[in-house]
């Protein structure tokens, strides 16, 4: 394993799935990781794994060399940075790794720009598995200067960085197009399984003829086990699916361009979520 070298501390501000995940392979790599979350239970065990937890933001990005935020929305992100504010100096880098979309990318530009924060728009391309074993696909957009410096921390969660362009925004905006790709396969998984059974056929056999085949996958073959089990462990929740697909509409507005596949997913998240399964992963479509 290559060494990493880290320009100093790393805070991670929100440690659900991949932000928990993302502090502990940071550690992991040898960054001295501090670790800040609105909801204590979700910081427990981290600090088994070498990740200084934090009672506040400030505390966290206190001397750190990076700020990595893993939150919900735009609105959240927003809150803690302000949070933060008495423990941030101007010239510290902030990667914003969170799916918050293009509109709350911009105000998060603006929010650093006023902070004296370098500011690079970083969402990740993965879910619990890649995150936890450091295999996400960063997608990066910000300024030459500050680079050297966030860059290890990229390396460190992630088997490759794809620097989309020199302003933020783009790297959101091509996360977007990404994540209807994403949702498209277990929609399109789960209908087939459905509409095998339906039909009289065992969709075990489904997955039996794809296999191997020019049409296999290691997502198809993973989501479609799920979905036949039942096993809705989550990697990335039914209702961060049906955020994320709500981004993904919001952006086309005015483009001219109807997503009917993703209009449609949106839909079954949403019946997914009303049957109970908001919380549960993106798998759970199946039942919608």
């Amino acid at each position: 394993m290559t060494e990493i070298l880290f320009s100093g501390p790393v805070a991670v501000l929100g440690t659900g799935i991949i932000g928990a995940a993302m502090a502990r392979v940071l550690a992991r790599s040898g960054a001295a990781v501090r670790a800040r979350n609105r909801t204590p239970d979700k910081l427990a065990g981290l600090a088994a794994d070498g990740v200084t937890v934090c009672a506040d933001a400030a505390a966290a990005v206190q001397g750190a060399a990076v700020i990595v935020t893993a939150l919900t929305d735009g609105p959240a992100t927003q809150a803690v940075l302000d949070l933060a504010r008495p423990g941030l100096i101007p010239g510290q880098v902030w990667a914003q790794t969170g799916t918050v979309g293009p509109q709350a990318t911009d105000a998060l530009a603006v929010q650093a720009d006023a902070l004296g924060l370098v500011f690079y728009d970083a969402p990740v391309l993965g879910t619990r598995q890649p995150a936890e074993q450091g295999t996400l696909t960063v997608l990066a957009a910000g300024p030459e200067r500050g680079r050297a410096v966030v860059e290890p921390v990229f390396d460190a969660i992630g088997q490759r960085t794809l620097w989309v362009a020199d302003q933020p925004g783009a790297a959101s905006r091509l996360k977007l197009a990404l994540n209807a790709y994403v949702f498209a396969l277990p929609h399109g998984t789960a209908e087939t399984l459905r509409i095998a059974g339906a039909l009289g056929v065992d969709p075990a056999l489904v997955m039996e003829a794809v296999r191997g085949g020019p049409l296999d996958s290691g997502y198809f073959q993973g989501k479609g086990a799920a979905m036949l089990a039942g096993d809705f462990t989550t990697s990335f929740t039914v209702d961060n699916g049906a955020k994320d697909t709500r981004l993904v509409l919001e952006a086309l507005a005015g483009t001219g361009l109807r997503a009917d596949l993703a209009e449609a997913g949106l839909a079954r998240f949403l019946r997914a979520s009303a049957a109970g399964h908001g919380s549960d992963d993106i798998a759970a479509t199946v039942v919608a």
